[in-house]
């Protein structure tokens, strides 16, 4: 029995399917949300709001254009969580899963399209891994939304049924790194709440961190040495960019009195630590990212660039990618003919795909930066902000997304696909066939810098 429907088994590449997978997913979305009991008015949502939204949903992004909790109702809600937690693990992997539980068999070509989904090493391993990571997905949702409730019940007198209402989506929010909240101004309101802040920390961190790197942790963490170079790379560079994150903000915001300024010692830490997390593509925010200073969307634009771990809910251009050009670099400057890590040597073909993806990454964020520069009416640093927002899948915004006007909606809607599915995964998914050259043209040295 086939995981795919006859349609997708038409295509060739498995990186095709994961973007039409993807891309039938938003279309689903979008119709459910366009239906009237799915807006608090009771009446049909615009179509590119709904299109938007759904987009920001299946790519788990979490950015905007309407107030998620007076806009959408209850359904609409729902619907919206359902989308996330299908972006989230993948569309892919959910349907391998289906099969899984129908058939108790995969086919070779539901074997093939989860490899590419899941990243997995190797197609034996598809059935083991994507079992794992839903139960590994649900068991964290479950442990923090357990959190977030008890949390609401005590520390904010809410109702148990709302509680765990709320606990349950921000849960779902969270692991899979979306921004999506049922507060007009996000988290801000729990700026100083560590029970708040620092739940939903961990389980931005965990979710983006990677499902191979999270289960080798799980398996050896006592023993470093024995890590493979994945999750050496992704941990190093994850932990990395924390505590520089967390430094940056620390000194930009210090006495900026409408974000850090107004909070104490312990409060300016909690926050800083928080704005340094969500970037990795989890959309939230406890400061008022509209009133940071531009030296601090600087460097918040840099991180969500680099987004999270491969193969997570995260988004971005992968810390594992930044990783491996640090390397390329390093052994260029010393003149090595071989990138090693640690007793380890980098493939060719993984240094090409960094160089490749970091190449389109930057490119496709110049261009819609341009365009969008164009065709509204904001400066560069708001411009820039919410493109590498949409690209990263990070959410965030400087609160200008609404008032983009439908073509500047529908280039971020772009972004945001391509995002989630990987720059590199778009352009595979246009080549049916991969070339291979016979012969080999005489090599001829070029002047470089």
């Amino acid at each position: 029995m086939s995981v795919l429907p006859p349609f997708l088994a038409r295509f060739r590449h498995p990186a095709q399917v994961v973007a039409v997978g993807f891309g039938l997913a938003i279309a689903i979305g979008t119709g459910l949300l366009s239906l009237p009991i799915a807006t608090a008015a009771g009446e049909p949502a615009d179509w590119v709001v709904a299109l938007f939204t759904a987009t920001s949903a299946v790519s788990v992004t979490g950015l905007v254009v309407v107030d998620t909790e007076s806009h959408w109702s209850g359904f609409g809600e729902v619907v919206l969580a359902g989308l996330v937690q299908m972006g989230g693990l993948g569309i892919m992997t959910m349907a391998t899963l289906f099969t899984l539980l129908i058939s108790g068999r995969l086919g070779l070509r539901a074997r093939i399209a989860a490899q590419a989904e899941t990243k997995t090493l190797s197609m034996s391993d598809v059935r083991r891994v994507v079992t794992r990571v839903v139960l590994f997905s649900l068991v964290c949702e479950t442990m923090t939304a357990a959190v977030l409730t008890a949390r609401f019940v005590i520390g904010y007198g809410e109702t148990f049924g709302r509680a765990v209402y709320l606990g349950a989506f921000h849960s779902v929010m969270a692991f899979n790194n979306a921004g999506f909240a049922l507060w007009p101004d996000s988290l801000i309101r729990f700026v100083s709440d560590p029970w708040i802040c620092l739940t939903i920390a961990a389980a931005v961190i965990v979710g983006g961190l990677g499902f191979p790197v999270v289960f080798e942790l799980a398996r050896s963490w006592r023993h470093p040495r024995k890590w493979t170079v994945l999750t050496r790379v992704t941990v190093g560079v994850t932990a990395t960019l924390l505590v520089l994150g967390t430094l940056v903000f620390l000194m930009t915001e210090w006495r900026n009195p409408r974000t850090l300024g107004a909070l104490d010692d312990s409060g300016k830490l909690l926050a800083a630590f928080f704005t340094s997390v969500m970037p990795r593509s989890a959309g939230f925010n406890s400061l008022d990212i509209s009133q940071m200073y531009p030296s601090s969307w600087l460097a918040t634009d840099l991180l969500m660039f680099i987004g999270g771990g491969s193969a997570g809910t995260a988004g971005g251009l992968k810390v594992t990618t930044l990783g491996l050009l640090a390397f390329v670099v390093w052994a260029e400057m010393r003149g090595e003919s071989r990138v090693n890590i640690g007793h380890r040597r980098l493939p060719e073909a993984t240094q090409r795909q960094a160089v490749t993806i970091t190449v389109l990454g930057v490119t496709l964020v110049a261009v819609s930066t341009y365009v969008l520069l164009a065709i509204t009416p904001h400066g560069l640093d708001q411009v820039l902000f919410e493109v590498v927002a949409a690209f990263g899948t990070a959410g965030l915004s400087t609160g200008v997304t609404a008032s983009l006007g439908t073509a500047g909606h529908l280039l971020l809607a772009l972004l945001m696909f391509v995002g989630r599915i990987g720059p590199l995964t778009v352009g595979s998914a246009l080549a049916l066939n991969r070339r291979t050259r016979h012969y080999e043209l005489p090599e001829e040295r070029v002047i470089v810098g």
